[in-house]
This record gives C-alpha cells, sequence and structure tokens, in this order.
C-alpha cells in the first residue's frame, strides 16, 4: 500500500483536506512508493496561523531557551543522520555517501545557529553627545517562509529554518514534492528536541502552495533555491507584497584550467564536481575552460575518471552516482547530449543508453562529455542539472575570464593552477558569488554566507552566515539622554550630590 506523506502543522502531523496529492518515486526503480498531500491555500493559511500563534511567545523566549533546544536537536540530527539519509536515497536517488554528506553540511548550520547569542549581540556609543548614548540591536520579523529544491531535501532546509528560528522567527517550510519525507523527520526531531508547537510547521504543495505563502500578509520574508525562471518569479511576487526576499537561482558554473596546472588534480575535480550527486547540484561544474594546449590532455584524464564511475542505486554501498530525480527530467537531461554534435560539440563520452540491470525502470542515465562546446549551444547555454561535462577551449587567460564573465549566471566558479598571481587575478576579477582556488566546489562553511552573482541571486542577502542572519533579523537603533541625578528638582532626594 502507498503510503502519504502529510503535513506537519502546530506540532503534529496534520491529514491534507484538498484532495490533491502528488506521486513521490523510487527513482532506482521507477515505482510510486508514497503519494504527498498537496496543500490548498486555506491549509498554507492554518500553517501561518500556527505560527503566528507561536511567534507571541517564541519571539520573546530568551536566548538561553532557544539555543538549549538547538542543542538537543542537534544532538538528535547527529544521532538520526542514517535515518535522514536513507529517506534522501529513497525519494532523491542520491547515494548514501551523498546523502550522509548532504546531512553533515546542514548540520554545520544548526551548529552555527546554537552560537546565536554572539551573532544577535548589539553595539553601544556612548556619549555621542552630551549624556546622549546611541544603541542598535536586531530583532525578529515574525512568521518567515522557506521554499526548498528537490535536490537536497535536508540540507537546504537547514540552511534556512535553524538560524531563522534562532533569531526568534517562526517558520512555515514548503518543500519539494518530489522528495518530501525528509523535512516531516526534520520537523519531528525539532520536536522531540524541545521545540514548542507551531515554531516551526511543514507543508507540502505545488504552485497553489508557493503562491499562498507569496500572498499571505502575515508572511514577512521568504527565502528560496531553485531555478533561476522561479527565483526570479518568487523575487517579483514576493516583494511586490512587501515581504524580505532571498531567492537563489541556477547556475552555471565554470572551472578555468590554466596550462601549469596539476592535470591529475583538475581531472579529478572535474569529474567529481560534474558528476557527484548526478550533476543535480547548483554548485556542480558543468563546464572546463581548458587554456592553451592542454585541452586533449585534460579531457583524455577526464574521460579515463569517468569511464571507472559505478551507476546504481543510491543504498548499494559499491554505487558512486544514482539515477535522476525523475524520468521526465532523465529525459531532458539526455536531450542534451543527443543534440549536442548538430550543434558542433564532440561528443566524447555518451550516457544516454545507460541502464542498471536488474533496475530497468530506474531514472538512469550515464557520464557524458562533450568537447570543444560552442558558447551558442544549448548544452552551454542552459543549466542542465545532470550528469553533463561540457569542456571548452581557450587561448589565454583573458579570453577565459572573457568568456566565464559572459554568462548571465554567478553563481560559483573554480580555478586549477600553480600561479598564486594568476589565482589573485582571478578571485579578483571573476564575476561570481563564490570562488574556489584549486577548489572545484567552493561551498562555504557555515560561518561564511553563500550566494551567487548576477541571474544566480535575486535579492540583497546570501544564504547562512552573516548574511543569513541579518535577512532573518530587522536592526532597531535606540538614542538615549538621561539627566543627572544631581540635577534633579528640588525637593526630589536620590541620595546624590549636589555638586554643580
Amino acid at each position: 500500500m502507498t503510503k502519504t506523506v502529510n503535513h506537519w502543522i502546530g506540532g503534529k502531523t496534520v491529514e491534507g483536506t484538498s484532495g490533491q496529492y502528488g506521486p513521490v518515486t523510487d527513482p532506482a526503480t521507477g515505482a510510486v512508493t508514497t503519494q504527498v498531500a498537496l496543500a490548498s491555500a486555506d491549509e498554507v493559511g492554518a500553517a501561518v496561523a500556527a505560527a503566528k500563534a507561536a511567534y507571541a511567545t517564541w519571539g520573546t523566549s530568551s536566548l538561553a531557551q532557544r539555543t538549549a533546544v538547538l542543542f538537543r536537536y542537534r544532538a538528535l540530527l547527529d544521532a538520526h543522520r542514517d535515518d535522514i539519509a536513507a529517506l534522501i536515497t529513497a525519494e532523491h536517488g542520491k547515494v548514501h555517501s551523498d546523502a550522509l554528506g548532504e546531512v553533515a553540511r546542514g548540520l554545520e548550520i544548526v551548529e552555527l545557529a546554537c552560537g546565536i547569542t554572539t551573532q544577535l549581540k548589539g553595539e553601544l556609543s556612548t556619549q555621542v553627545s552630551n549624556r546622549v548614548d546611541v544603541s542598535s540591536i536586531r530583532q525578529s520579523l515574525g512568521v518567515v517562509a522557506g521554499i526548498t529544491p528537490f535536490n537536497f531535501p535536508a540540507m537546504v532546509p537547514m540552511w534556512m529554518f535553524p538560524l531563522a528560528i534562532a533569531c526568534g522567527n517562526t517558520f512555515v517550510l514548503k518543500p519539494s514534492e518530489k522528495d518530501p519525507s525528509a523535512a516531516n523527520l526534520l520537523a519531528e526531531l525539532a520536536a522531540e528536541a524541545g521545540l514548542p508547537d507551531g515554531v516551526l510547521n511543514v507543508v507540502h504543495g505545488d504552485k497553489v502552495a508557493v503562491d499562498a505563502l507569496l500572498n499571505h500578509p502575515d508572511v514577512a520574508a521568504v527565502s528560496f533555491v531553485g531555478s533561476t525562471p522561479i527565483a526570479r518569479y518568487i523575487h517579483a511576487t514576493a516583494s511586490a507584497n512587501g515581504k524580505r526576499v532571498q531567492a537563489l537561482g541556477g547556475a552555471k558554473n565554470h572551472m578555468l584550467v590554466l596550462p601549469d596546472a596539476d592535470l591529475d588534480a583538475a581531472a579529478d575535480a572535474a569529474v567529481s564536481a560534474a558528476y557527484g550527486s548526478a550533476g543535480e547540484r547548483c554548485m556542480a561544474i558543468s563546464a572546463v575552460v581548458a587554456v592553451g594546449a592542454i585541452g586533449d590532455e585534460l579531457v583524455a584524464k577526464i574521460r579515463e575518471r569517468a569511464e571507472k564511475i559505478k551507476i546504481g542505486p543510491g543504498n548499494d554501498p559499491t554505487s558512486e552516482m544514482g539515477p535522476l530525480i525523475t524520468a521526465a527530467h532523465r529525459d531532458k537531461v539526455a536531450s542534451y547530449v543527443t543534440g549536442a554534435a548538430a550543434q558542433g560539440a564532440e561528443v566524447v563520452l555518451d550516457g544516454t543508453g545507460h541502464t542498471v540491470e536488474g533496475f530497468e525502470g530506474g531514472h538512469w542515465i550515464g557520464l557524458s562529455l562533450l568537447d570543444k562546446v560552442s558558447t551558442d549551444s544549448d548544452a552551454y547555454q542552459d543549466e542542465i542539472f545532470g550528469p553533463v561535462l561540457c569542456v571548452l577551449r581557450v587561448e589565454s587567460y583573458e579570453d577565459g575570464v572573457a568568456l566565464m564573465n559572459a554568462s548571465p549566471f554567478g553563481n560559483g566558479t573554480a580555478i586549477f593552477t600553480r600561479d598564486g598571481g594568476a589565482a589573485r587575478r582571478f578571485q579578483l576579477e571573476i564575476q561570481a558569488g563564490m570562488v574556489g582556488v584549486n577548489v572545484p566546489i567552493p561551498v562555504p562553511v557555515g560561518y561564511h554566507s553563500f550566494g551567487g552573482w548576477k541571474d544566480s541571486l535575486f535579492g540583497d542577502h546570501h544564504i547562512y552566515g552573516n548574511d543569513g542572519v541579518h535577512f532573518y533579523t530587522r536592526g532597531k537603533v535606540t538614542t538615549t539622554r538621561w539627566p543627572d541625578p544631581a540635577d534633579a528638582p528640588a525637593g526630589v532626594d536620590l541620595g546624590f550630590p549636589r555638586n554643580h
């Protein structure tokens, strides 16, 4: 019997009432294993109402109370790493080691939230004028919402709600309907840690639920991670409704390889960054830019390594890459490879016909490698979000940087070189929000912020780190003047000498 994933509202499971359900498949078999309730606008409203009611007390709770809950939550997440990872593998398809890595990166932000006491310290300037002091503090916003993607069903929610609730807000999470179970487990563990009912709510749904959050007057801010067209829509709609928005969009991340680079290290990095998590991540390297005469050797080394990657079910410990999330997405990714030759690319590896014995119904695709790709081809222009790596050839460092800066995306990028001067120039000249020097996937640690430039980010704040704290709080400045006690009116004795 197919199980049903319902909502989590007000500290308990709430069955869906809309009558609408979405299918959740096991990507390794293609079989529908679960149905997820899709919320109506009224159900979203119930979650917002629960969050608003909880904010009345959570918003004024002590920092000690909040951090005590978060420390217990961190311990529970650590104890349930494998359980969370198993849900990710079952519904997303990524291999268990990738899923465990996702949980670990999410835990970093929980740990950051545990130290929120230092992040929320205000500032004080005394005697800015005669007997005048000025202080600044940061206060919570109220009810905030998060809309998260399918590719990291545990990590990206944990990039949002732990910091938001640590700052004193309450939260409504709308995870991807393609792999919804991990979000419910995260909420259940938070309740077990002592988080009061209504502080964290989970509503599942599609565009109906998204629009209900964007239009609800009691939602003060919206965080989003997903594709660029949806990020643009989220930003425009929520901003028009007076909400604070951070909307992280898509990417086309480049890796520039200079002639002096360690080509073995560069090839290792390209394979792991392009094909890890089946390429379904916004920080994947999808374009390698080879400078000078190294292109042929670099492509040969990438091919040699890519051909050894073992593809199979995510719960098989020997698998290094799993299936894609849906059959429709697999077919779309494959179309970029089948059409590449006609647009001038040399197809070095074609993974479109890959199957796995015993799992023929799964959403399988092999690793594809396209060389000599032109910048006007579909495979280069679009965010493929699958295990397809494009290699472009340029004559010089300057040509490579110009090519990369011409991209409308500016999420992450990397350079591989032994030359410190070239690396320094690159990090200053490249138009991207995150830069790796001999590091292929430069996702910042939790106490630095994650975010791109250009069409990879809509809004003024990056996610987590200091930017995350600032996004989930607003500043207040108080200017104070107190008369000196010695100047008290005659007849009032405060015990101070009248010395002037």
